[in-house]
């Protein structure tokens, strides 16, 4: 395996919720399984990745929604534009330019980190504020009122696409 290829768990990552923190754990090994994978199989592991991928994006999004953050809020682009490009290397692979899948695993490699550090953590941090529970997908003490927080910002006034 290529070490540019591959990502590790380390305490770096660690966000300190219970349920993040191992679906990012997941994503990791499949990241490194497709890495590893022969190229028989590199397509269906591939495979796998993109569908953990979809479910993973789609639990923060349910959560983010759940707390009051609107889907223009650039976490959701991120994601959306993540996927898109996972997407067409699926189709591109499935045309048999498989070379595609390596050149995406390489960018998640690079991407995945700041997006967790940044985005990811940000996020934790606000649902442990808005007593917010993963596990559950509920409230501690049941839905916050919308006015009882700001719902975090990237920097871009409401109704405008993120930069």
């Amino acid at each position: 395996m290529s070490a540019t290829h591959t990502l590790s768990w380390t305490e770096e990552l660690v966000l300190g919720d219970a349920r993040t923190d191992h679906t990012h754990q997941e994503f990791i090994a499949l990241v490194n399984a497709t890495t590893a994978a022969p190229l028989e199989r590199k397509l269906a592991v591939y495979q796998e990745l993109l569908a953990h991928t979809v479910e993973h994006f789609a639990q923060e999004e349910r959560w983010m929604l759940a707390c009051g953050i609107q889907p223009d809020f650039c976490h959701f682009g991120q994601h959306a534009s993540v996927l898109q490009v996972m997407q067409e290397v699926e189709r591109r692979a499935l045309n048999g330019e498989m070379e595609y899948i390596g050149s995406m695993i390489e960018a998640l490699v690079e991407w995945f980190p700041s997006h967790a550090n940044s985005m990811d953590a940000g996020l934790v941090s606000y649902l442990q504020e808005k007593g917010y529970d993963t596990t559950t997908e509920t409230f501690r003490d049941g839905a916050p009122a919308a006015t009882q927080a700001a719902v975090p910002s990237c920097g871009h006034e409401p109704g405008q696409a993120c930069a």
